[in-house]
């Protein structure tokens, strides 16, 4: 005899608690989820910097070329003043921008006033030329934009002069 197969009945099953189950879970990981910020994606950098210590040292008394930086407090016009220490110095370098043809050289011109960087570039290499040996420093006005002092650092490392002192004043009550 065989046996009568009773018919399946099918079965029904409700999702609306399994989807709002799954919202639930949804909405609390999204909520507790922390996210990466930009600084975190990127790579971090180290940056190593040298260890300094400031500079005590004075200026030279001698082979020492300064270039002022500053306004004339008449014309109210910032220009670059350049003067030799030694003597003997002032007087080649006297001779050499006469033969360069710079405007205003007498007999008693020790300091150069240079409004362009043409004739600042063209002093520094004949100080150069003058005394081999010669250090340049140079002095700016606090009040002065960086620009003058960038033209002035740019003129010198055309014509070679890489290494210079800045003057600065000490600071007080430390």
């Amino acid at each position: 005899m065989s046996k009568i197969k009773k018919k399946r009945v099918g079965f029904v099953l409700d999702m609306t608690p399994l989807v709002d189950i799954t919202f639930l879970l949804l909405t609390f990981f999204m909520f507790t989820a922390k996210f990466k910020s930009e600084s975190e994606n990127q790579n971090k950098v180290e940056i190593k910097r040298p260890q300094t210590q400031s500079d005590t040292a004075k200026l030279a008394d001698k082979d020492l070329v300064m270039i002022k930086i500053g306004v004339d407090s008449v014309v109210k016009d910032t220009a670059f003043y350049v003067s030799m220490i030694n003597e003997q110095d002032i007087i080649s370098l006297r001779a050499a921008m006469r033969e360069a043809k710079f405007p205003d050289v007498d007999e008693k011109t020790t300091v150069y006033k240079i409004k362009d960087t043409v004739w600042l570039g063209t002093i520094v290499e004949k100080c150069r030329i003058v005394n081999s040996r010669a250090s340049f420093a140079v002095d700016a006005d606090r009040r002065l934009r960086y620009r003058w002092v960038e033209m002035a650092m740019n003129e010198m490392r055309k014509k070679r002069a890489t290494t210079f002192n800045f003057v600065t004043e000490k600071k007080t009550g430390m």
